[in-house]
Order: C-alpha cells, then structure tokens, then sequence
C-alpha cells in the first residue's frame, strides 16, 4: 500500500526543487520530508533520489512515480469530494418503493425533481403492493415506503417503522361519456346504487374492500357485474359503458377511454389516506428527507390534491 502523503511530499519536492523548500510549503522539517521520501522507497523498491552537488535531484524512477502518482492524487481528490457529498446528503442511493397508482403518480415525478436538485444523488424505484413494502424496508432494499392503508399495514404504534401521512387522495366516480350523470359538477355517492359496476376481485387487492366499505356507508351493496383490477382494464371498461368505478384521483385515465371522472359528492368524503413509511430512525437521513421533501412538492403543486394533516399528539 502506498501512502499517499508520501506521494504529495514526492510531488512538492519536484515543485519546488529542494527538500527546504518543499518543507517550508508543506509546513514540515526537512528532516520529516527526508523521512517520507526515505518511507516511500521503501514502500515502492526503488531509489527515489541521489545526490547531486550539496543537494539531491530526482532519478528516473521518482519522475515515473510523480507522472503516476498525478493521477492517483487527483482520484483521490474526486474520491474525497464524492464522500463529502455522501456525507452531505447530496450523494448515494436512495430506493423508493410504492403501489402501482403511486408510482406513476407521485413516486415518478418526485424521482425526476430529485435528479434535477441533486444530479449526484441516485434514485432506485421499485412498484410493490404493500406487503411487499413493509418487506423492502426491513432488508434494507427500500428506504422510503408510499403506501396505501389496509388490513395488512402494522399498527401505527409498530417500533419497526415510522409511519406518517403524506395524502389525501379522493376517489372519484367514473362513467362513461354520455353516461347522465357524466355532467355534472359532482354526484353523491347514493345516486349511483342502481347502476353496474366494475371491480377488482375480492381478496385481490385492498380497492374493493374499500368500495364496500364507501357504499354500504351511502347505503347500498354495489351491484358488481364485471371483475378486473389493474386502472387500466377499469377505465376501458367503463369507457365502452359496462359499468361505473371509483378511480383514485392520482391515476390518469387514458385519453382513448371514453370515460369520464366525476368527483363525488361532499357530504360523504370518498378518499383513501396515503402513508410515507420509513424505517424507525431513519426519517432525518439526509437523503430520506430530500425523497420525502421530493413527495410533498408534488403534492402541494398537484392542481386537485391535498397533503395529509398529521394526527395531533
């Protein structure tokens, strides 16, 4: 191994031309800067200087060592400055995970802020249902968890995470073009009771116990006359008029689909509370905060969205 101090010493002493004056440089005795190149022979097997005069000069094997030794300084010094950066927060990786509407909605533009702020800073995403979430963050292969509510999620009182949140995302109601009620300002959730609608599979993920729970509150069991789960397949079966759904208002209904989004009526919020996870402790890494920073920007600049008011105490 090769110190590199030794390097710098061998260098000043090319620069300045004498072991004196390489020491008054470097703030050291002549006697310290014969000492390390004497160590750094030694380290490298060759002879580094020779008499010349009352003084030394350099041999050739200093001169190769000196060309070399240019650049294993300077990538030190890119080394150095890539630590400092880390240390600051303004390098290294960062993972962020998150279910499918979250990503495309909130995850997906907060990476693209992030790598304009800190191009230094290396964002990994990775779409998972929320299970597999909480999965990411205990090995370690996820820092930052956007995550949706269910039966599945820890106790908020869980000493493993730090659960806090970030959202409040309506539902909205939506219906083909041409459908009545696709005109108008807003629908209470009631009015839709007799109509057929499109739903995710029981058990397949947490949207359809959600709807349930939402219409037995306005009063009705939804008359479910088609299956499917991924927003896509919803949006294009409401659009060619087999039904009606409840579309999170983060995911975007492709212009093709003639379907239409109708917000519901206010006497019954209809929305689904959005969590940034972390792993306990690890809320004020320098790099977390820039994510989570990342996230509320775009949520407060969202043209239909509202942040999440944290619970007080």
């Amino acid at each position: 191994m090769i110190d590199l101090r030794r390097l710098q010493v061998l260098r000043a002493v090319h620069q300045h031309g004498t072991v004196t004056a390489a020491a008054t440089a470097l703030h050291l005795t002549p006697s310290a800067v014969s000492h390390q190149l004497r160590e750094l022979a030694k380290e490298l097997k060759v002879q580094l200087v020779e008499p010349q005069g009352r003084g030394i000069r350099l041999t050739g094997a200093a001169h190769l060592v000196i060309r070399h030794g240019e650049e294993l300084l300077a990538r030190w010094e890119e080394a150095e400055s890539a630590l400092e950066a880390y240390r600051s927060g303004e390098a290294g990786l960062l993972r962020i995970c998150g279910y499918p509407s979250a990503v495309a909605g909130l995850i997906a533009p907060a990476t693209a802020l992030l790598r304009k702020r800190h191009p230094n800073l290396t964002v990994m995403v990775t779409e998972c249902e929320t299970a597999a979430g909480f999965d990411l963050l205990l090995s370690t292969d996820a820092d930052i968890a956007v995550l949706a509510p269910s039966e599945d999620f820890p106790h908020p009182n869980d000493s493993r995470f730090d659960q806090e949140p970030l959202l409040e995302e309506p539902l909205d109601l939506i219906v083909p073009a041409g459908h009545p009620l696709a005109t108008r300002v807003e629908v209470p959730l009631a009015e839709t009771a007799r109509e057929d609608w499109v739903l995710p599979l029981p058990g397949s993920c947490d949207h359809y116990q959600r709807v349930i729970v939402f219409c037995s509150v306005a009063g009705f069991t939804p008359t479910v006359a088609h299956w499917t789960k991924e927003w896509t397949a919803v949006s294009a079966m409401v659009g060619h008029g087999l039904g009606i759904s409840l579309y999170p208002r983060l995911t975007e209904i492709p212009p093709s689909h003639r379907a239409v989004r109708v917000p519901l009526g206010r006497e019954l919020p209809v929305s689904r509370r959005i969590l940034s996870c972390v792993r306990q402790g690890g809320r004020a890494h320098p790099l977390v905060r820039h994510g989570l920073d990342a996230l509320d920007e775009v949520i407060a600049t969202h043209p239909s969205l509202t942040m999440a008011v944290p619970a007080a105490g």
